[in-house]
């Protein structure tokens, strides 16, 4: 029998919001294999008991030093092999952004990259981190290593990735030094999956909440599934669920099989 993943990944903009709004009803009646979401805005002795206690799911987190910011956390049905929360670098890792689980099959990355909108120093420190990320994930797959790397990447990659290209190109998220680095990583042997299946525009991940722009699908695809062009054969869809309510993001999917 083939080995089945059915992935998501979500930035639910704060956990214990998302599960006053139907969180966990999502997780058990979607039945995913494995449940990444980012910007959970709590430490873990913050997060309500019913989220640490999902039946038929682990469960691991990695919050930021300060408190209600950032912090990432994976559901999983099987059992990691390994766990790491963080990249190994003290200035990244204090602000709760990334988590891996080595599993038989592959090696999962659950990561909140950084925004570059607030400041010339934030887009630094993102660019920074994005660079780190990049040397961290090569060194794995130098050995051989598959990988899947999923999460809020804050950054639309092309035109097609947002609505109004055009008037965004002097705003961080869509700045030509934050997509330039997008096509390096792509160049370096990692796939968009969600861009193997799908080549049309429209499809977005993120809309803003002041003016009512996911009710006119003026959006940016800002989250993604990534995986190392090793697992190619083994991608078998990769979806976004617009209709995933709860957040100013919506999940994206991925299904693998070995």
């Amino acid at each position: 029998m083939p080995e089945h993943y059915n992935l998501i990944s979500w930035n639910v903009n704060g956990l214990r919001a998302a599960v006053k709004k139907g969180f966990l009803d999502l997780l058990l009646g979607y039945d995913f294999d494995i449940v990444c979401v980012q910007e959970t805005k709590a430490s873990q002795d913050k997060l309500p008991r019913e989220v640490k206690n999902i039946q038929g799911y682990y469960n691991y987190f990695v919050s930021a030093e300060r408190n209600g910011y950032s912090g990432v956390g994976t559901f999983s049905k099987k059992k990691p092999l390994n766990l790491e929360k963080g990249m190994g670098i003290e200035t990244f890792d204090r602000e709760g952004r990334f988590l891996r689980a080595d599993f038989e099959d592959f090696i999962l990355m659950n990561i909140y990259f950084p925004n570059g909108k607030a400041s010339q120093e934030r887009l630094e420190y993102k660019m920074a981190f994005y660079d780190a990320f990049l040397d961290y994930a090569n060194a794995l797959k130098a050995e051989g290593k598959k990988l899947v790397i999923c999460g809020d990447v804050n950054t639309a990659h092309k035109e097609i990735d947002l609505a109004h290209p055009k008037q965004n190109e002097t705003i961080s998220g869509f700045l030509p030094e934050e997509r330039a680095w997008m096509d390096k990583f792509l160049a370096a042997g990692y796939l968009d999956t969600f861009r193997m299946f799908n080549q049309e525009g429209g499809n977005y991940s993120w809309w803003s909440m002041r003016t009512r722009a996911r009710e006119r699908n003026v959006g940016w695809r800002l989250d993604y599934f990534f995986v190392s062009e090793n697992l190619r054969e083994n991608l078998k869809s990769a979806l976004i669920y617009p209709d995933i309510m709860g957040s100013d993001h919506c999940p994206v999917g991925l299904e693998l099989e070995f």
